[in-house]
Formats: C-alpha cells, sequence, structure tokens
C-alpha cells in the first residue's frame, strides 16, 4: 500500500508544482527502525515500491507530516497504525487509535508499545502478513475496553534507502481496525435469543416424549433422543410405546419435517393422536390414516415421517405402516439383517392417500431397531449408504436394548455436535429358557360350534389353568371369564371359533376369535332380559376387556387377569 498513491486522490489534495517535482527532496538522517519517507515528485504505479529519499524517524518524521493522507486518517473514526519492520515498530497511530488505546510512542516494537494487539492475539498476523505480503482480516476481536472491532493488516512495501535489506526488514503492515461493537452486540443478542429459543424447544420435546417406556410383558424396550449439536434447531423427531391389551404392543416413531417450537408442537399433537388411534385397536395402515388427516387438519403446510407397529406374540411378527419412513431393521436369532419393504405411503399431511400394511418375522430371539433419519442421514453420502451401515452395525450390536440403542449412536458417529436430533427404538424378543419359559405358556382349543362347544371350553380352560397351578380363586375366575366369551361368541358370533389361553410372568390373558366382525359392548341389561350380561360379567371381573378386528375378517374379545407379584 503506498501513501503516494492515496495522496494523489483523495479529494482537496494539491498536487506539487511541477517545478518543485523536479527538484530531490532533502532526506533526513535515519536512526534505528527507521523507514523513509514517501517522495512527492510522481504518484508510485499500483504495486510500485515508495522511492528512496525521505527518512521515517521515531520522532514524527517530516515525511509522513507532509501527506495531505495524514490529516485524512487523523480525521476518520476506524482505527489506523502503521508498523514496520520485523519487530513491527511503529511508524504512524491516528488520533482514532490513540483515543482507543491512548498515545502510541513512535519507533517502539508492538511487542512493547502495542500490548492491546499482543492481548487481541495479533502479532503472530502481522508476522504472517509480512512474510505473505497478503492482506489478513481477522473478525470481531473484543478488547479489554468492551469494544469489539474487525482488523484488516495490509503488507506495505517501505524498502530502505539503497540498502540491501530484506522484503521482511524493509516492509510495513498497515493495520486498520473498524469499530464493530454494535454488530457485535447484535450478533450476540441474536445468539442469545437462538440459544433461548432452542433451550425451549429442546424442553418442550423431552416434556412431549414418554419419561418412562412402558414395558410389555413379551419384549424389552428402549430408546433413545439426542436433539442436534447447539447450532442445529431441534426438529420434531419422537417415539412411544402403547400396550394395547391381550399380550400385544404398538410401537410407534416419527419425524415431524420442521425444527424449533412449532415442530415440536406438532409433534406432541401427532404423539398424543396415535396413543388415543391405538385404543382402538385398529390395523396400522389404518391409524396411519387418522393421522394423515388430523396432520393436514393441524397445519397444512407441515408434513411428517412416521411408522405404526403392532406385536403380537401369538403370531411372532410385526404388522407394521409406514407414512414415508425409513424402513424398519430386524436381526433374527441367526443374527441376520431383515429389512422391511419399502413404505407403504407417502408422508403424514400430505392427504388423498391409502396406506397398506406389511409383516415382518419377529420370533423370540429377534431384535428390531425403529429410528428416523438423523441417525443415517449425512450430506456426504446417500441415505441408503447410511442404512446400509446400520444394518453392519446392527450386525454386531449385542446386549440389552439400551447397550444396542448406546452402540447405534456410536457406530454411526453422531456426536454431541450432531446437525439433527436423532430417535432410536430398540426392541428385542427374549428367547426363554428352563424357569423362565415356564411363565410363559401357551394353548388353544378350536371351537366347531353347536351345544357342545361351551362344555367343551370350560373343561379345557379347568384343566389347563389347574396345570398352570393358579390359585382357586384365579382359577375359578379365568373358567368364568372364559365361559362367557365363548358363550358371547357362540349367539353373536360365526365359525370359525378359538379359545386361546395364554400366560405370562404378570397375566393371565383369554381371548376368543370368531368370523364376524361386529365388536360387542358393555351395555346394561334390563332385569327382564335373558342375554346381555356376559360382557359386564367379564368386564367386572377381569383387570382389562377389549376387542379388535381381525385382518382376515372376524374379530377377537379378550380379558386379562393380573397376576399377585
Amino acid at each position: 500500500m503506498n501513501f503516494t498513491r492515496w495522496s494523489a486522490r483523495l479529494p482537496g489534495t494539491q498536487r506539487r508544482a511541477a517545478a518543485r517535482t523536479e527538484q530531490a527532496v532533502s532526506t533526513a538522517p535515519r536512526g534505528d527502525g527507521s523507514v523513509p519517507a514517501a517522495r512527492a515528485e510522481r504518484p508510485a504505479a499500483a504495486g510500485e515500491p515508495l522511492p528512496p529519499g525521505g527518512a521515517v524517524g521515531p520522532t514524527g518524521p517530516d515525511g509522513i507530516e507532509e501527506l495531505p493522507v495524514r490529516e485524512v486518517l487523523d480525521r476518520i473514526p476506524a482505527l489506523v497504525a502503521l508498523v514496520h519492520g520485523t519487530d513491527h515498530r511503529i511508524a504512524y497511530v491516528n488520533d482514532a487509535y490513540a483515543a482507543a488505546f491512548g498515545p502510541r510512542p513512535v519507533g517502539e516494537p508492538a511487542r512493547v508499545a502495542l500490548p492491546e494487539l499482543t492481548e487481541l492475539g495479533l502479532l503472530p498476523l502481522l508476522d504472517q502478513v509480512l512474510r505473505s505480503s497478503k492482506p489478513r482480516t481477522v473478525k470481531s476481536r473484543k478488547a479489554a475496553s468492551g469494544r469489539s472491532y474487525t482488523f484488516t493488516c495490509t503488507p506495505v512495501t517501505l524498502p530502505l534507502g539503497g540498502s540491501a535489506a530484506g522484503p521482511e526488514e524493509g516492509g510495513g503492515v498497515l493495520v486498520f481496525a473498524a469499530d464493530v461493537t454494535d454488530h457485535a452486540e447484535a450478533a450476540e443478542r441474536l445468539r442469545t435469543s437462538e440459544r433461548a429459543q432452542r433451550e425451549t424447544a429442546v424442553t418442550l420435546q423431552k416434556s412431549l416424549l414418554p419419561q418412562e417406556l412402558e414395558q410389555p410383558d413379551d419384549l424389552r424396550i428402549a430408546a433413545t433422543y439426542q436433539p442436534g449439536g447447539t447450532e442445529a434447531a431441534v426438529g420434531g423427531d419422537w417415539y412411544d410405546v402403547i400396550t394395547l391389551g391381550g399380550g400385544r404392543t404398538a410401537l410407534v416413531i416419527g419425524d415431524v419435517m420442521g425444527r424449533g417450537v412449532r415442530a415440536a408442537a406438532v409433534m406432541g399433537q401427532l404423539r398424543t393422536a396415535v396413543r388415543a388411534y391405538a385404543r382402538l385397536d385398529l390395523p396400522p395402515h389404518e391409524v396411519l390414516q387418522l393421522l394423515d388427516g388430523l396432520a393436514t387438519e393441524i397445519d397444512p403446510s407441515q408434513i411428517a415421517t412416521c411408522v405404526y407397529a403392532v406385536h403380537d406374540p401369538n403370531e411372532g411378527s410385526l404388522v407394521y405402516a409406514s407414512a414415508g419412513h425409513l424402513p424398519i431393521l430386524v436381526r433374527d436369532e441367526h443374527g441376520t439383517i431383515h429389512r422391511a419393504e419399502e413404505p407403504t405411503g407417502p408422508p403424514l399431511g400430505t392427504g388423498g392417500w391409502l396406506h397398506t400394511s406389511g409383516s415382518v418375522p419377529l420370533g423370540p430371539g429377534s431384535t428390531a431397531v425403529l429410528y428416523t433419519d438423523g441417525l443415517v442421514e449425512r450430506r456426504s453420502e446417500d441415505i441408503d449408504e447410511g442404512v446400509a451401515s446400520l444394518e453392519r452395525a446392527l450386525a454386531g450390536a449385542t446386549g440389552t436394548p439400551q447397550v444396542v440403542c448406546d452402540r447405534l449412536i456410536r457406530a454411526l458417529g453422531v456426536t454431541a455436535d450432531h446437525d439433527d436430533d436423532v430417535a432410536v427404538l430398540v426392541l428385542q424378543h427374549p428367547a426363554r429358557a428352563g424357569g423362565d419359559a415356564e411363565l410363559f405358556r401357551n394353548a388353544a382349543l378350536e371351537l366347531l360350534g353347536g351345544v357342545e362347544a361351551a362344555p367343551r371350553a370350560r373343561a379345557f380352560a379347568t384343566g389347563v389353568l389347574a396345570s398352570w397351578r393358579f390359585s382357586p380363586e384365579l382359577h375359578d375366575l379365568g373358567v368364568l371369564a372364559a365361559s362367557e366369551l365363548v358363550a358371547n361368541s357362540l349367539q353373536h358370533g360365526t365359525p370359525p371359533m378359538r379359545l386361546r389361553l395364554r400366560r405370562t410372568d404378570r397375566r393371565l390373558i383369554i381371548e376368543v376369535t370368531d368370523g364376524d366382525d361386529h365388536l360387542p359392548r358393555r351395555r346394561r341389561a334390563e332385569p327382564a332380559d335373558e342375554a346381555g350380561r356376559g360382557i359386564a360379567i367379564v368386564a367386572t371381573i377381569a383387570s382389562n376387556w377389549g376387542s379388535r378386528r381381525t385382518p382376515g375378517g372376524g374379530k377377537a374379545v379378550w380379558c386379562e387377569f393380573a397376576l399377585p407379584k
């Protein structure tokens, strides 16, 4: 950078007379660390070093004082300092610099006379600029005074007379500091606001997620939710586990496409709706149909992906429906990874689409993983590669569901500063043996109908419950419930009919299925009525009861009794 070029172009600068430009400017004696003053015969060409001649001394050199640009630099609000040589001796500081940091003695090295540059870590930058001859800028450095400055360091060529000094010894650096305190404070206020909003969204998100997962009799389940890093807004990932009764369990995981408090609020509404729809014990695709309509009503501009799955221990499978979500992964008892079929419908909120249900085996010894895209999606690779990486990680992840969750998170490289939310739900159907297996038993009887069906059902229930060594009271209640459910099916249902008894370590489950899809309801029977009391009796003596339509047509009516601990 050349002061002579500046003086030729700044407004109000007067060019010297032609006669004076022909005269040589006398040079002042030069002391140690001095720099030559600029000559004024002609404006220097761009990139041309200052001609030798006038010296810049530590006491305020005449050459610089005579430059009209000096008056301009002293009046601008920006901070300007000029240093030269390898030890960055001060050649000039303007009034704004002196007002900000105090007067600075000319000729002293920067490490002594400019302590503020040391505090701000700029001395190494001066060395770098001097060596490379390339300008450098550092943004928003906060000084001890509390003001913030953006510093631009520009190399200036100042050769030492006719000496053979190297470029570093004859070079200088112009330090230009702009006060950006207002901008820095505004940026800090914005960051503080964003942090507060993120903390609010994280708090809302976590409060809407289940605080404690329901633990079904037949499954072991764990889940992990990790919000995105401090620079990422919180998304709308959620998961849930819902016990449906009769030994069946619903599992759901979803992701609202959006960030912040709004996404978390929409997620909370969808999660609440899923729990309500699950109580209807509908097939998975019908639950998603209802959710799709609700998502459109909540906010037409918001869409969400979701997987809703139901585990039935009697069937040994996971029946699911997907709304644009990533596929479920299952590792069977032999260690083979199975990927559920592609999504069975578009995301929630798109409307006008009929979802369908699929099925994936989940027998004893199997582990299934439901997850959101934050676990497998990376900007540098296709999402299918991320799913493949998850398959490889699942193949080698053993242990409890919580251990598997943690291992998958680590294997996929999810850290505290991850750029997206991550939700993972792991469920295991343990293979039981020995005394543990004695606590999980099944027995079933096909009923052909007719007058002999009810006595056969009572005799079957009596024998099975006696072999399971229940208490006399629970034995009698179980036989009574089985008799009433079979009688109700014989009167209102159609063949084929089946009575199924099942026990776990926590409850006794009695279920009757038939070919009619009309669901029973509990009603008050009048004194003169000969029927209508069966379901009322079952609801009175059992801990819980319910009914649902079966996929192949027909219905299942069940009740359960809690076992003493």
